[in-house]
């Protein structure tokens, strides 16, 4: 089954990917808009986002559908936000995590077009002082650039993932170790990660991001 609100397309030999906007005829970073049949799609650029990025390398499903609630973990200003704001619809929620007030400041206006965007303001490295302001996720997304980005990722899944949600992890080799070689980090972290997860799929993200993987994830079953 494909994500939802996620469309794929060949123009000019080309593949590109867009996605329903949830908010016509605004663009939030540089996309282009398309319009068909009644429609407006944005496009979803693999070089501004990880989580397009990871489609682009062979990811077949992300997991996101309509109508999910999704607690995103480094939001920034909210490129990437804006895109699982699509793709949950207005019957879903987003959960945006950040601790920068500048990028805050970004996010609270995207919201204020977006209503199924709930910005925060927080340590992620602390689930338990935001834990009163969201519930329980179906999907857990994170791309944080710190060195302890695995041990945030991994608290955060035991603090609030559903039992049956998936958990999204993009890597950042350099931030947690600049000395070793990125495939040897990958492989540090997936040997971390199936101690609790099943891993369901793995991608390096380059040409469009150097020096990172991502991770697909789902709760073992106890």
């Amino acid at each position: 089954m494909k994500p939802s609100n996620i469309f794929e397309v060949y123009e000019d030999s080309r593949r590109k990917r867009y996605t329903l906007n949830l908010s016509p005829g605004k663009k939030v970073y540089d996309e282009a808009l398309v319009k068909e049949n009644g429609k407006e799609y944005r496009e979803w650029n693999p070089r501004r986002s990880k989580l397009c990025a990871a489609l682009f390398k062979g990811c077949q499903n992300i997991f996101m559908r309509r109508g999910h609630v999704v607690l995103y973990l480094g939001s920034s200003t909210g490129t990437t936000v804006s895109h699982v704001s699509d793709i949950v619809g207005k019957e879903g929620l987003v959960f945006a995590v950040d601790f920068a007030p500048r990028v805050m400041r970004e996010l609270v206006f995207l919201a204020e077009e977006r209503k199924n965007i709930a910005p925060i303001l927080a340590d992620a490295n602390r689930p338990e002082l935001f834990a009163p302001r969201v519930c329980a996720p179906d999907i857990l997304y994170q791309d944080i650039a710190q060195r302890n980005q695995v041990d945030i990722f991994l608290k955060n899944i035991k603090a609030f993932l559903k039992d049956d949600g998936y958990a999204l992890l993009a890597v950042k080799a350099r931030s947690i170790d600049v000395t070793k070689r990125p495939r040897d980090i990958f492989t540090q972290v997936h040997n971390v990660l199936e101690q609790s997860l099943t891993i369901v799929d793995v991608r390096t993200l380059e040409p469009f991001e150097m020096d990172h993987a991502f991770f697909i994830c789902k709760q073992k079953r106890k």
